[in-house]
């Protein structure tokens, strides 16, 4: 797997891509947003690391511009710890996010998980036979992983559309937390469940209708038709 570092920090970038390299990735480093678009569009790397604090452009608007060109997974990192940081880079195509300082064995183990989503779309859910659901007027095709809401499309990451996913197996019910950590985060989860609001606003948002997913109290969340 080839993984392109984007990172200003070159301290940072030396000792993550030591890293990779012990544990067995093709890793290499660019130092700035116009630098991770250019790798981008000529090397076609299987995986992005993504610091938002770039010295020529935002971290955000590069991960929107990597997710308009390719469906690469990226994994921002990054320093920044507020919610609302979280939610944005989510909602602009980011697969997951890793707030510094971090292990590298956490970092390894969250681009194994996100690469395993990506390339099995089941993530260990059981789907109809042809593969789509429909709640509505909400249709989730599994086997294209597309989304369509009222007959428009909706562009989720790979792990907001297995979270959809799994919500939408049983419409209706009450999918604890505990259990959808454990189906769409495959177990790797380190950290708290806070990533886990972060991805439902995120979909909330792309839905248009923030009733679409019901939070309840202590318990987890329910999808359903808004009523």
């Amino acid at each position: 797997m080839q993984i392109l570092v984007v990172e200003d920090d070159e301290s940072v970038a030396a000792g993550v891509l030591e890293g990779l390299t012990r544990a067995g990735f093709q890793a290499r480093h660019v130092a700035d947003g116009a630098g991770a678009l250019a790798a981008v569009r000529s090397s076609s790397p299987d995986f992005v690391l993504l610091d938002l604090g770039l010295p020529d452009m935002d971290g955000t608007d590069v991960c929107r511009s990597i997710r308009s060109l390719t469906m690469t997974p990226i994994i921002v990192v990054s320093a920044r710890d507020e919610e609302i940081d979280r939610v944005l880079a989510l909602e602009l195509g980011a697969d997951d996010y890793l707030v510094k300082p971090f292990g590298m064995r956490e970092l390894i183990a969250r681009i194994r998980a996100v690469a395993r989503r990506t390339a099995d779309p089941q993530s260990g859910t059981a789907p109809p036979a042809d593969g789509t659901r429909v709640i509505g007027t909400l249709s989730i095709d599994q086997r294209s992983r597309r989304v369509l809401v009222d007959g428009a499309e909706i562009h989720l990451t790979a792990k907001e559309f297995e979270l959809l996913y799994y919500l939408a197996e049983d419409p209706g019910a009450v999918c604890q937390r505990s259990d959808i950590l454990r189906a769409v985060w495959d177990g790797t989860w380190y950290g708290t469940t806070k990533t886990l609001d972060a991805h439902v606003a995120a979909i909330r948002k792309k839905l248009g209708d923030p009733r679409w997913i019901e939070a309840v109290r202590g318990v987890g969340f329910r999808l359903d038709v808004p009523g």
